[in-house]
């Protein structure tokens, strides 16, 4: 046999040029589905479900969080929800303009960023406002819901009355004394004033009877607390002890042509 022509061999019939076998052109051919054997095609699609069940966990959480970051960003990064009205309920002696400003949240404010506690300390600290709660009215509104301070006595000032209540703030006050309010003589009428707290105790242990003639209950000191009543008539009262008991006694003597009734010591009584 004898041998092909070799690649790269000249000859002298080809002028010394090299001699170049036959060309091979490589084309790529997608194979059809029935190429692929049954049980391959299986095994893949297997697999593929597989990758997308444990791909869905993770991709649902990324969704999730996406979802929250937006919501997050819209109520707390954005004015979208924001403060943009101060709605006041239960306000008589304040004004809602008062609150407004008591509660300092400016208008735009985003209302998931308002903290409703302090809103409502700075409420709360106005003198005739005794508590007060804030919450939220989506989608821009809070509503503040004051309770006010009754008051149960008046003290002189001067040409003045201050307004007290049960538990002796001094909260507002008044040019006349308000007819069905009594009067309380005290020199420092506060809270934490033991003449002012006495004076309270007598007005909680009196009787209708002796409610409905009283004019003033006047503190000189604490052993020295009298009521004076309707007609010029005066009960000498002690201390703030025994209350009731002294209450109890008074107003059985109220029908007594008696202008001192003393019931500072109820068991033994005099009057005159």
């Amino acid at each position: 046999m004898s041998p092909g022509p070799a690649r790269g061999r000249t000859s002298a019939a080809d002028g010394g040029a090299p001699r170049r076998g036959p060309v091979r052109r490589w084309q790529l051919v997608r194979a059809g589905s029935d190429a692929v054997p049954p049980s391959t095609r299986r095994f893949m699609a297997r697999a593929r479900q597989r990758r997308m069940r444990a791909a869905l966990p993770w991709a649902v959480a990324a969704g999730v969080l996406a979802l929250a970051g937006l919501v997050a960003w819209t109520l707390l990064g954005t004015g979208l929800f924001g403060v943009r009205e101060v709605r006041v309920e239960g306000a008589g002696l304040v004004t809602p303009v008062q609150v407004h400003d008591a509660v300092g949240v400016p208008d735009g404010v985003p209302l998931a960023r308002v903290d409703l506690a302090a809103a409502a300390r700075r409420v709360g600290a106005l003198p005739a406002v005794e508590r007060a709660t804030v919450s939220r009215d989506w989608p821009g509104a809070l509503v503040v819901r004051v309770t006010e301070r009754t008051p149960v006595a008046a003290v002189p000032q001067g040409e003045a009355f201050a307004l007290i209540d049960r538990n002796g703030v001094a909260f507002r006050t008044v040019d006349r004394r308000p007819a069905e309010l009594p009067q309380v003589t005290v020199a420092h009428p506060a809270t934490n004033d033991p003449g002012t707290r006495a004076a309270l105790e007598v007005l909680v242990a009196l009787t209708p009877e002796l409610r409905a003639q009283l004019v003033d209950v006047s503190v000189e000191g604490l052993a020295r607390i009298s009521l004076r009543l309707r007609g010029d008539r005066t009960v000498v009262w002690g201390d703030a002890t025994r209350g009731p008991d002294k209450a109890r006694v008074a107003t059985a003597l109220l029908d007594e042509d008696a202008a001192r009734i003393d019931v500072s010591a109820p068991d033994v009584v005099t009057f005159r």
